[in-house]
């Protein structure tokens, strides 16, 4: 065997090389094991989701329910709105036509929360849902020739928008850095290794009477012990660790971890650019303004209901306007749209059309049960008493034409009552009269309305749209008995100039409703945090320019000085120039044609733009992919005379080094653009599943804040790896400079490398545990993020290992060299050159070595400098 003398037993000599063989094992397989169980618990999750997604098909004439994997072109579907049906392939509408049509939910794709009215001939997209109607469906297009399906391939290509200039880098800042200093400390090994080796040839060869083959393969073993001694290889054991603890904590804090190195990435994160739709807002349509009785009730607060807000305002409505608004919803509303109401009055959960739940969540709010309102009017409800009567009422239901619905109920007295709601524009102009309170207040009548009346209601209609309000008005009519329904009006025009019903004429307007996707009560102290943490917030979304502005100010993503200093309305229109931008007007200005006609990104054009941009509205999803690109390879840091304007200027400050871009998002149209993005978040509700595929975290309460806690978790994830290199590269630079004194003295190091091992694997690993698990503070999200040009160890680290290292070296070199004289001791090198056993004193040197590394583990968890190191080692 190389290294023994002839007749020499290798005994246990296999030993070391079987540890170094182990340890590497023991890395690769902890790591593989800790990413197999994160898919796993992904893959498990993603397989019982896709069981319970069944849908009822006809094929070959005969009606079966399958999954929707087995759903082919050519089957039948039927789609019912009572369940939500969620469409998995690219359909088509079939005959005959169905009375109000079937209507689809299109902003998991669009962005868009409008429902879409859908007639036979029309195509329904995957990815959609069904929240209104029902209808039988022709399958066109499944898998990857569906839309959904084209997206999902896009999201697992390995070469995203090959051609396009679009992808990006691969590793996350954290493992770029880590690489780096691996690569540096394998070169201060070799050239350690290579000095040792040298200077023991010099003296053995050129100053000594040293046989070359008797003693060159010890000193080439010398200089590898010094080259094992150098390298830290429980560093890549200790990184996977630090993330595995990391990951587990934030899944207790609603975010479940995909890739672990997310966990480090989203601490290093300068931007994240969010969709609105399900991401700051609810996805809930909410009554937001009602103006009533000449009056407008607006509430702000996203935490009070409208309700609520109308009932305590000091000039707020009689009872019996009240009482007549919730009548009017319940009444004229449909079946299919319905809440579920605790018995504290709370909703717990509703479906149907979102914006018929926004009008029964507002009556209920106003203090009245829809329910018992329908049951207890006649010709309204199928069930008790009153349930024969159902056929004495008329529903008259919404149509594009009429852009409206009415519900016709008899009255006590003799005739009927017609309930009517729909687009404000379309309804004020058949009113010929509004409620008004009475002088006394107590009760209300109906006055003629004149023109200045209706444009008041009007301008109000206008000033909800400008903040991004969806506005429909409610009105009635008292009819006389043996009314002609069908009787169409001479001068009365619906929508699209058919003549309207003469009985959906000559109103009296109730109320105006403004109706928004609410923010999310929570988002504002998110938003604020990630300013606070350096952490800029930009939205893209699918909305028209002042919805998308009215939820970014409420948000707090934009400011007060993002508008014009004489703005009064916070609309877009008021915005300072390239704050907003238009899904067109972004393309075209950050999109050149080259001499061949084919489309090329211009990064310089993108470098003008992006500083001020902080809403892109009526955006397609390949703009969001390139908002992440964009901002992810600019280098406008680098222009220095830029970044200086921008300050003086506009007062904006760009960070000083490459983006680290996060990305939120819930629809099947996020998916590239969340693959694209250092860091892609998907809601664990509201999310798809193509989505989720494609995110690296998941948040499993849909909430904002959560990217909070993640940002937090990972500044401590890097914190704590920070803390790890302090206190391994001590170990190394000691344990380094020990050996190679050794070497140059006695051609034999006093640390062998099997022992150096059992530290780096054993005792590092147990450290990496115990600097990783102390939790994160406030404090990390009051600083800025972590350039990814950055060296990972600071200046202050660099004190702290040298002059750590230096005493622990003074220690060891007093033993060493004078250890044996001082205890009683036989040097080490002549025990174990001459007996051929192992010393006590090279023992005594290996155990004071762990114990000064065991007291630098408490000092290693300060990285500033602190005097008392124990502070916070309780919590």
């Amino acid at each position: 065997t190389l290294g023994l003398e002839e007749g020499e037993e290798c005994g246990a000599c296999w030993i070391e090389g079987a540890a170094i063989l182990a340890a590497v094992l023991i890395v690769v397989l902890v790591t593989a094991t800790i990413d197999y169980q994160k898919q796993f618990a992904f893959v498990r999750l993603t397989r019982s989701l896709h069981e319970t997604n069944t849908k009822v098909v006809i094929r070959n004439g005969h009606q079966v329910s399958v999954i929707d994997d087995d759903i082919v072109v050519g089957d039948i579907l039927s789609v019912n709105s009572h369940s939500l049906a969620s469409i998995p392939a690219d359909c088509v509408v079939l005959g005959p036509p169905v009375s109000g049509g079937l209507r689809m939910d299109e902003s998991s794709l669009t962005g868009e929360s409008a429902l879409i009215t859908k007639h036979p001939g029309d195509v329904v997209l995957s990815g959609t849902t069904a929240v209104q109607g029902s209808a039988k469906l022709v399958v066109i297009a499944v898998g990857t020739a569906s839309v959904a399906g084209k997206i999902k391939a896009q999201v697992y290509e390995s070469a995203e928008h090959d051609g396009e200039g679009l992808d990006g880098d691969e590793e996350s800042p954290l493992f770029t850095k880590l690489e780096k200093i691996a690569k540096q400390i394998g070169l201060a090994g070799s050239a350690a290794a290579l000095l040792s080796l040298v200077v023991n040839c010099i003296k053995g060869f050129a100053f000594g009477d040293e046989n070359p083959k008797d003693v060159l393969i010890e000193y080439i073993v010398v200089a590898i012990t010094v080259l094992a001694v150098a390298v830290p290889e429980g560093l890549p054991l200790a990184v996977t660790l630090a993330l595995a603890f990391s990951s587990n904590k934030m899944m207790k804090e609603q975010n479940l971890v995909k890739h672990l190195d997310a966990c480090e990435t989203m601490g290093c994160a300068t931007t994240i650019c969010t969709d609105k739709t399900g991401t700051l807002t609810a996805n809930k349509m909410t009554a937001r303004a009602v103006y009533t009785n000449g009056t407008d009730f607006s509430c702000t607060d996203p935490a009070v209901s409208l309700g609520d807000f109308v009932k305590q305002s000091s000039d707020r409505p009689s009872q019996s306007t009240l009482d007549l608004i919730s009548t009017l919803i319940a009444v004229d509303t449909m079946d299919e749209t319905t809440l579920e109401i605790d018995t504290g009055g709370n909703v717990k959960s509703t479906s149907g059309n979102p914006t018929e739940v926004a009008l029964l969540v507002l009556a209920c709010s106003l203090g009245n049960n829809y329910q018992d309102i329908r049951q207890s009017t006649r010709g309204r409800t199928d069930k008790g008493e009153l349930s024969e009567f159902l056929v004495e009422g008329k529903q008259i239901g919404f149509s594009s034409a009429r852009k409206m619905m009415s519900w016709a109920v008899p009255r006590l007295e003799g005739g009927y009552r017609i309930y009517s709601k729909g687009a404000s524009e379309v309804l004020i102009a058949r009113c010929s009269h509004q409620l008004m309170k009475s002088s006394d207040g107590n009760y209300d009548e109906a006055a003629e309305i004149n023109d200045d009346s209706r444009q008041d209601i009007l301008g109000m209609g206008e000033v909800y749209a400008r903040r991004g309000m969806r506005t429909l008005a409610l009105a009635y009519r008292d009819l006389p008995d043996g009314v002609d329904f069908d009787a169409k009006s001479d001068s009365v025009l619906n929508a699209d100039g058919s003549e309207a019903l003469e009985v959906e004429t000559d109103l009296t307007f109730v109320s105006l409703v403004g109706i928004e996707d609410p923010l999310r009560p929570e988002v504002p102290g998110a938003i604020v945090l990630c300013y606070e943490a350096g952490i800029d917030v930009r939205l893209v979304t699918g909305d028209s320019p002042n919805t998308a502005v009215s939820i970014a100010y409420q948000a707090g993503v934009l400011k007060d000085f993002h508008f014009t200093g004489n703005a009064d309305e916070k609309i877009a229109t008021n915005l300072k120039p390239n704050v907003l931008m238009e899904g067109k007007v972004f393309r075209r200005k950050v999109y050149r044609i080259d001499d061949d006609g084919n489309k090329e990104f211009d990064q310089t054009a993108f470098d003008k733009i992006w500083p001020h941009l902080r809403v892109l509205a009526r955006s397609s999803p390949d703009d969001k992919l390139t908002l992440a690109h964009g901002l992810n390879q600019s280098t406008l840091f680098t222009d220095m005379s830029a970044c200086r304007k921008l300050k003086k200027e506009d007062n904006i400050d760009v960070f000083p080094d490459r983006q680290v871009v996060a990305m939120t998002g819930d629809g099947t149209n996020d998916a590239p653009a969340l693959k694209r993005a250092d860091i892609g978040f998907a809601m664990g509700i509201a999310g798809t599943q193509i989505a989720k595929d494609a995110a690296d975290i998941i948040l499993l309460d849909d909430n904002f804040a959560s990217i909070v806690t993640a940002a937090k978790w990972g500044r401590n994830v890097y914190a704590s790896i920070q803390k790890f290199l302090q206190f391994q590269l001590t170990v190394n630079i000691a344990a380094v400079v020990t050996a190679l004194v050794g070497s140059f003295a006695y051609a034999k190091s006093p640390l062998a490398a099997i022992q150096l091992l059992w530290v780096n694997l054993l005792m590092d690993a147990l450290a990496s545990l115990a600097l990783a698990s102390e939790p994160p503070t406030d404090a990390l999200l009051k600083r800025d993020p972590v350039n990814r040009s950055k060296n990972i160890i600071t200046r202050r680290m660099w004190g702290n290992m040298l002059g750590q290292a230096t005493y622990q070296l003074v220690v060891i070199m007093f033993i060493l060299f004078a250890g044996p004289e001082v205890f009683g001791l036989k040097p080490g090198h002549e025990v174990e050159r001459e007996d051929n056993e192992n010393s006590t004193h090279y023992t005594f040197i290996f155990n004071t070595f762990v114990w000064m590394q065991l007291f630098n583990e408490i000092n290693s968890r300060s990285l500033e400098g602190d005097c008392n190191v124990f502070r916070g080692i309780h919590k």
